[in-house]
């Protein structure tokens, strides 16, 4: 993945599971190879290609707040690279690969809502005897939606990936030139 490999991603995402402020997450693109403008974060943000920051306060007497992107924006921004470094325009990974990004993260947003209110639920009842049977319940469940989101993530990421078709060319042919 375009100077990020995935364990150091995986080791990104723990690290600042909180987020990135936007010269952090530039930071951390330039120091694996990813060049990454102010401008163009902006501009990826406003295509829908990257997620929106989330305004996080700061602690203390009139600090304001920072906005904080998810890790995952480093992921996103490699793979735009990358497609982008095999010729595809922004307007192609828009309309065609990461259309269902933005759903995918929702998906994986709406789980994290839902699992939330069910602990609170569980936390007020942990003394009735069904407790354990529920909680066992919402932790398969929990385990299933993470599943859920990562294969979803993969099939994007293999739709990613897939020959790009020029002009009259077939599936049959890329798949002769690649046997060649």
């Amino acid at each position: 993945m375009n100077g990020i490999d995935d364990n150091v991603l995986s080791s990104l995402e723990r690290q600042h599971a909180s987020g990135l402020t936007s010269a952090d997450l530039i930071d951390v693109c330039a120091a694996h190879g990813l060049q990454l403008s102010e401008a163009t974060l902006r501009k990826y943000v406003q295509l829908g290609l990257l997620p929106r920051s989330v305004r996080v306060g700061r602690k203390g007497k009139h600090k304001g707040s920072l906005g904080v992107y998810p890790v995952r924006a480093i992921r996103q921004l490699a793979r735009i690279k990358e497609m982008m470094a095999e010729s595809y325009t922004i307007e192609e990974i828009r309309r065609d690969f990461l259309f269902v990004r933005t759903d995918i993260e929702q998906l994986e947003q709406t789980l994290g809502s839902i699992f939330q209110a069910l602990a609170r639920a569980l936390k007020q009842r942990r003394q009735e005897t069904s407790a354990q049977i529920v909680v066992r319940e919402v932790n398969q469940a929990k385990r299933q939606g993470r599943e859920l989101v990562a294969q979803l993530s993969s099939i994007e990421s293999l739709l990613c990936r897939r020959p790009r078709l020029r002009g009259t060319e077939t599936i049959a042919d890329v798949s002769r030139a690649r046997a060649s």
